[in-house]
């Protein structure tokens, strides 16, 4: 696991190189390295996770050149497959074999990859040329600055690193926050700053003098043309699942470093903690497992540190209860905000920012979380309101509108008449994909929100703030339920399979989990994984206090998108009759202005808005 980053017809000196590789130590604070010549260079930082001896990077062969971020599970195949065509390898690192697998097969190098990881290739063997490649899922991203005009490319693992490029600028995309407070995080290969983009998952860019960039889409797992099995009974499902996982998460507790699992309490992370727990013990391995649970000080909704500790006494791991007092939470948000590198506004990334930093003091490198399954197996109460809507009926704004920081109604009437007119004139804040794969796709309506979960959400909002948090740590994540097998297999479910209103969700995950975690775990009702807010953002609570700073009537004026009357009127339904909506909202917006602060005003840029004039120009 690493931090990656690189120029093409670009001239940076060493300074500049060294620069952008501090702001990336953090995940990879075990060795550096570049390779750096007058019109482009390729760095890496290693978090060293498998044959710590070896793996040195950028790795060379011939007049090609990689760097690499993430984990190869299927390295071993590799190396024995390039092997026998006559190549030799120092080491037995997984990254290793890249740049024989690339000389071998060429740009389509990145079929032959199983696991999650960014990747880039410098190729001088004839007119020299850059590749890059992202895994199936968007595990691993990569941010980029193209300069079309003057052929200049950038890149890097994460948004602040890119940024200490010289020839990247942050400006603020002002139509951003509409995309932000629509989606939680902008989805697509949008970013919250103007003329910076990221990779989609299963991509391949390929860049040289002559063509510019080409960035070409390779089929994600789900979208390889697999049928739903309508023979196979949901018990047969069930048994095939539960095989299957227990395959993947043998391999991925496969490390030269230890590896501990998050156990939340909820049936996704408790099913692989079961698992490696029970892979441990059939391994022959000594000592247990070891588990890492969050919980705030005090008493607050939703706690699940009970249903966390009755999984790691069935599963026989040795169990850590990480605690996080409320009151420090305003303070760890600008650490949050700096790492991810534009908002988020799931409060969920305080706990997970907090959690992984435990899991890092308490000697691990490694952790394996029940991340995606919701996704994949249909875990989400807006996939069954909308499976449940008539036919005919609007579900699809419906949808949408669950997957916002704030509705669609409360979104407008925040807006000031100025940025309304500026957000009307740029166009949709949704990838015009989405609406067109829900309304017009083949397939179930569950089939097609499966869809968009999997080729939008899942990568933008879920599996860059799980990378940014826990590299921000040095903590490698590693995801069963996004390993290919399981992707591909989740699309042979029958919709009845995933999810029947009025019976549940995930009832193939459920079938799986028969006997390997407790019942109390689950019969349990299914709740997110999430921060209290409502609750905890109230009158007389450090973030409520926070929140009425941030979002001053004075900022709000000086930024001129919100308006300051209706955030006042937010504050007081808040304190009167508080709820999920508004909380989200406040909470929201907070984020915003406190990454707007980190990266424009921290830097000496002006809070104060580029003018509609400008927005409606840029977007002509």
């Amino acid at each position: 696991m690493c931090r990656i980053y690189g120029t093409f017809n670009v001239h940076s000196d060493q300074a500049e190189l060294r620069r952008v590789a501090d702001l990336m130590h953090h995940g990879g604070p075990d060795a550096q390295g570049v390779a750096h010549r007058p019109d482009w260079a390729l760095g890496n930082n290693r978090l060293s996770i498998m044959d710590p001896e070896g793996g040195a990077q950028p790795y060379h062969l011939g007049r090609v050149t990689v760097v690499f971020n993430g984990e190869i599970y299927n390295h071993r195949e590799l190396r024995a497959r390039l092997s026998g065509l006559g190549f030799h390898f120092d080491d037995l690192c997984d990254g290793s074999i890249l740049p024989a697998l690339y000389v071998t097969y060429g740009d389509r190098f990145a079929e032959h990859l199983d696991g999650m990881y960014s990747v880039a290739v410098m190729d001088l063997r004839e007119t020299p040329r850059m590749v890059l490649a992202t895994d199936d899922s968007g595990m691993k991203p990569l941010y980029y600055h193209w300069d079309r005009a003057a052929g200049r490319f950038h890149f890097a693992s994460e948004l602040p690193a890119l940024l200490g490029f010289a020839g990247v600028k942050a400006e603020e995309d002002e139509a951003g926050l509409d995309a932000y407070l629509t989606s939680k995080t902008p989805f697509g290969n949008r970013t919250m700053f103007r003329g910076v983009q990221v990779l989609p998952p299963a991509a391949t860019a390929l860049l040289n003098h002559r063509d510019g960039l080409r960035i070409k889409r390779r089929p994600m797992a789900h979208e390889q043309g697999l049928r739903p099995d309508k023979d196979r009974t949901l018990e047969e499902a069930g048994d095939q699942l539960r095989a299957l996982l227990s395959e993947e998460v043998s391999r991925l507790l496969i490390a030269d470093a230890p590896v501990a699992a998050v156990t939340s309490g909820g049936l996704d992370s408790s099913l692989v903690t079961a698992l490696a727990a029970q892979a441990l013990r059939d391994g022959g391995g000594t000592g247990s497992l070891h588990t890492f649970n969050i919980a705030y000080t005090g008493t607050w909704p939703s706690d699940e540190r009970g249903y966390a500790a009755e999984v790691a006494r069935a599963a026989g791991t040795t169990h850590h209860q990480v605690e996080v007092d409320p009151a420090t939470f305003p303070d760890l948000m600008t650490d949050v905000v700096r790492h991810l590198g534009q908002p988020n506004a799931d409060p969920i990334t305080l706990s997970t920012f907090s959690l992984f930093r435990a899991v890092r003091d308490a000697g691990f490198k490694v952790a394996l979380t029940g991340d995606a399954a919701d996704e994949l197996f249909s875990g989400y109460s807006r996939m069954t309101q909308a499976v449940a809507a008539h036919h005919g009926s609007n579900w699809i704004d419906g949808y949408l509108d669950h997957l916002a920081a704030v509705p669609r109604a409360l979104r407008k009437s925040l807006y000031t008449d100025e940025y309304a007119f500026a957000v009307n004139a740029v166009g949709p804040a949704l990838p015009p994909g989405i609406r067109r794969i829900l309304h017009s796709s083949p397939g179930t309506r569950l089939q097609r929100i499966g869809a968009v979960e999997q080729r939008y959400r899942l990568p933008a909002y879920h599996l860059r703030r799980v990378d940014h948090l826990s590299m921000a740590s040095s903590i490698e994540v590693r995801l069963p339920f996004t390993q290919p097998s399981v992707v591909r297999f989740a699309s042979t479910l029958t919709d009845e399979q995933r999810l029947v209103p009025g019976l549940g969700v995930k009832r193939a995950l459920y079938q799986a989990a028969q006997g390997l975690i407790p019942r109390s775990v689950l019969e349990r009702p299914k709740q997110p994984f999430t921060l209290p807010i409502t609750a905890m953002l109230t009158p007389g609570q450090r973030l409520w206090t926070l929140a009425r700073d941030v979002l001053s009537p004075q900022t709000l004026r000086a930024d001129g998108r919100i308006r300051p009357e209706r955030v006042n009127a937010l504050f007081h339904e808040q304190a009167t009759r508080p709820s999920d909506t508004v909380s989200l909202a406040l909470w929201s917006l907070m984020s915003h202005q406190l990454w707007r602060q980190e990266f424009f005003a921290a830097a000496g840029t002006p809070l104060t808005l580029h003018t509609p004039a400008r927005v409606l120009q840029e977007a002509a």
